[in-house]
């Protein structure tokens, strides 16, 4: 039987399941231990940690299932955690009064290596499209220069100035 990146591990230092695998390493940066998280999948650890060190106090305490089951849950918070601050940096929101009425202004930045992209709407009280123009993904959405866009008509040569 050929072993598989989904089979269960439990070694003292490695161990894989649940879609995750924990590996204990030796730290660099000093004489203790860190274990590493990676989801499967992955490359790169999601997250890194300091490991405790075993009762001899130059190696480091072997994994176990409860040790690992807490690092699980542990590096998943971590992610998502990240997945949700990711998401509001990339999908802005923000509400102005604008002649009276209640506006909702959103941006949207499209990462991409090559050729990142924003764009800037204006929706009104129902949900429906007031204005939408591109802006450069290091737009600054704020209440000034919402309602500054909003003053200037929803122009987009108002947002390229002041963004």
């Amino acid at each position: 039987m050929t072993e598989t990146s989904e089979e269960k591990i439990t070694q003292p230092r490695f161990w894989r399941d649940n879609g995750w695998t924990a590996c204990v390493i030796k730290n660099d940066d000093d004489d203790g231990w860190a274990v590493a998280m990676t989801p499967q999948g992955q490359v790169e650890p999601a997250l890194v940690g300091p490991w405790t060190m075993g009762r001899d106090k130059k190696n480091p305490k072997p994994l176990d299932t409860s040790a690992f089951n807490t690092l699980v849950k542990t590096a998943t918070e971590f992610v998502r955690r990240h997945e949700q601050q990711q998401h509001a940096t990339l999908h802005q929101s923000l509400d102005i009064s604008h002649e009276g009425a209640r506006l909702n202004i959103l941006l949207d930045i499209e990462p991409d290596d090559d050729h990142p992209s924003a764009t800037l709407r204006a929706l009104d009280a129902w949900g429906d499209v007031l204005a939408q123009v591109r802006v450069a993904p290091s737009f600054k959405l704020t209440r000034a220069s919402a309602s500054a866009w909003a003053e200037a008509g929803f122009s987009a040569a108002a947002v390229r100035r002041g963004g």
